[in-house]
């Protein structure tokens, strides 16, 4: 690779598919029943216990085929909005491809979704059904049932697909196959709601081309191909289908020939991962750093823990001499072979043994940690894509990797830097328009390319930095411009840390607001021989307080002295979805936050 010290203005990786208007979502699904309709598409978790069921393409086809046939009989007509809301799960991917078989266009809601925001989702998308997973979440929508398009809800726990399946059994196969025809690339397969951290969320219509182009380029990509293409791939989605990445990957998996696996979330991950033993892995940063702050928090202190960092270090060391030109030395890789044995085994264990790629999206992964992962057998492909670019817009290839980067161009995409560092994104994965909203699709595009609001930089071969967020950009009072990422996401490395939002605007120095992470505070107390603590009262503890301060000098350590954080505030509550200040895909709602806690703000400057 050439000198990333030169930066270029602009990149495209070939696609290397070949397209006709008549593909479309259902025709992945039969294209893969014809190639291996008899193997393991998905594997079902048990309902008795921690194990998983295989179903086969064919299986799932006719599945989806009876679930099709059921709404043609409610009255589900081509190009029909069709609401989902529920957890992550096998239901969920059925009633996607049922309801792309029938030519209808399902729309997702986050389960964690407030009254207010179902009732806005439901109304823009004119959707005429809505199907939730409990009684609960249907009495979100209920209320809206006859006040606009919606007709009717039902309900998963109460039996909904079967009688979905029963409702089907007197419609001719015919019609579904009729409608199954009738969509194409053109044809609108979804519309997701931005959960964007200010205002009202936008209705982004995805096109079945979208989708197709986008597994298609990847798939069969002779990078990637080797991440995600075969039968021997498997991977576990634990990521709401509310959100595009997940929604991708679930497209991906049928034509690619992998196996894919459902669950709910990640409380039970570890025990999943086990069972299910994935070989690739999709996940947000915040994933990775629990995984590591995990071990180090299960070596406890003394001897275990000093072998865990210094595996760590090994790991760390071992990775960045890959990137050179002579390669890591012969004593270190006789300590990287020890390590393996004492340390890296464990953790490879605890991501389910057969892990080699993780592919990492949603925000930046600090280097640290990519090179951690790498340095001890599991590659992680940092990659970057919004909504509106169907997911990936760049990634990181195996065998390429630039960790700290986002990677160049995804296939098949084009990115450009425009003149005042806005990156910006062209291909056949580029959303259509936001629904309903001809005034915010015209903004969003310049010259053709969607303007996606990220800052970034581009390096000779094509590789992209994100660099922040623009209208997230900081103006201290000395006039000095600061990306907060960078050091919201080298602070958010430490254990205890849960959030970090870095605050200045117009004011001498920077600051920032620091959230502690509860499930990993009695563990952090535990390895530093201190008594036990609420969240509350480690906000004030002097210990606490001074480990936070030795991370902020770190994390201090990658910008210059006019952008470091001079002084923090430890709040006594977290970010969360359910409290409004995190977004459903883990982004903090920077508005909201600096809104309710402008008097800690202000007592930061003395105000």
């Amino acid at each position: 690779m050439t000198d990333a010290t030169t930066t270029r203005r602009e990149a495209t990786t070939p696609g290397v598919g070949t397209f006709t208007p008549d593909m479309s979502i259902p025709w992945i699904l039969a294209r893969r029943v014809e190639k291996a309709g008899d193997s393991p598409l998905f594997e079902r978790k048990s309902a008795l216990g921690a194990g998983f069921v295989p179903v086969t393409a064919r299986t799932f086809a006719d599945e989806v085929a009876a679930v099709a046939k059921g709404f043609v009989a409610l009255g589900i007509a081509p190009g029909d909005r069709v609401a989902i809301m529920s957890h992550t799960s096998y239901e969920w991917t059925l009633l996607d491809f049922a309801l792309w078989s029938a030519g209808a266009v399902p729309v997702p809601i986050y389960e964690t979704s407030s009254a207010q925001q179902v009732a806005w989702i439901l109304s823009n998308s004119g959707a005429r059904l809505a199907i939730t997973e409990t009684h609960a979440l249907g009495a979100l929508a209920e209320p809206l049932v006859g006040t606009g398009a919606l007709e009717r809800v039902l309900v998963l726990a109460e039996g909904a697909l079967t009688a979905l399946t029963a409702a089907g059994a007197d419609v001719d196969a015919a019609e579904v196959a009729r409608r199954t025809a009738g969509v194409g690339m053109d044809s609108l397969a979804t519309i997701i709601y931005t959960s964007g951290t200010t205002g009202r969320p936008k209705g982004v219509e995805l096109t079945h081309g979208n989708f197709v182009t986008l597994v298609v380029n990847g798939a069969d990509d002779p990078h990637f191909s080797q991440v995600v293409s075969g039968p021997d791939k498997r991977t576990l989605v634990f990521m709401p289908l509310a959100h595009v990445f997940a929604r991708f990957v679930e497209v991906l998996c049928v034509y690619s020939g992998a196996v894919m696996g459902h669950v709910p979330d990640a409380r039970n991950l570890v025990a999943d991962l086990g069972a299910f033993r994935p070989t690739f892995l999709l996940a947000v940063p915040r994933v990775f750093e629990k995984v590591y702050n995990s071990a180090d928090a299960k070596a406890g202190s003394g001897l275990k823990q000093r072998t865990f960092r210094w595996g760590a270090k090994v790991a760390i060391t071992y990775s960045r001499a890959l990137e050179t030109e002579d390669g890591p030395s012969a004593a270190l890789k006789a300590q990287h072979a020890l390590a393996s044995r004492l340390v890296y085994g464990k953790i490879r264990a605890a991501m389910g043994g057969t892990l080699q790629y993780a592919v990492s999206g949603g925000a930046p992964l600090g280097e640290r940690l990519g090179h951690f992962f790498r340095g001890i057998g599991v590659v992680v492909l940092e990659g970057y894509g919004l909504t509106e670019s169907g997911a990936p817009t760049t990634v990181n290839r195996p065998g390429q990797v630039k960790i700290g980067t986002v990677g160049p161009p995804y296939p098949g995409t084009s990115v450009r830097i425009a003149d005042d560092g806005q990156v910006l994104v062209a291909g056949p994965n580029v959303f259509r328009g936001y629904h309903g909203n001809p005034e915010a699709t015209a903004a969003a595009f310049v010259d053709g390319w969607f303007a996606t609001g990220d800052l970034g930089t581009m390096d000779a071969d094509g590789y992209v930095r994100i660099t922040g967020r623009q209208k997230e950009i900081i103006v201290t009072a000395g006039g000095k411009n600061v990306a907060p990422a960078v050091l919201e996401d080298r602070l958010r490395g430490h254990p205890l840390v849960s959030q970090v939002v870095v605050v200045g605007d117009g004011k001498p120095f920077i600051g920032a607001l620091v959230t502690l992470d509860a499930d990993m505070l009695p563990q952090w107390l535990a390895n530093h021989g201190l008594p036990t603590m609420t969240v509350a009262q480690a906000t004030t503890n002097p210990d606490v307080l001074a480990a936070l301060d030795r991370a902020v000098a770190r994390a201090n350590e990658a910008v210059s002295r006019a952008e470091s954080i001079r002084k923090i505030t430890v709040l006594p509550t977290d970010f969360t979805e359910a409290n409004g200040y995190l977004t459903p895909s883990m982004k903090v709602k920077r508005a909201a936050v600096l809104r309710d806690f402008a008097g800690e703000v202000e007592a930061l400057y003395g105000g």
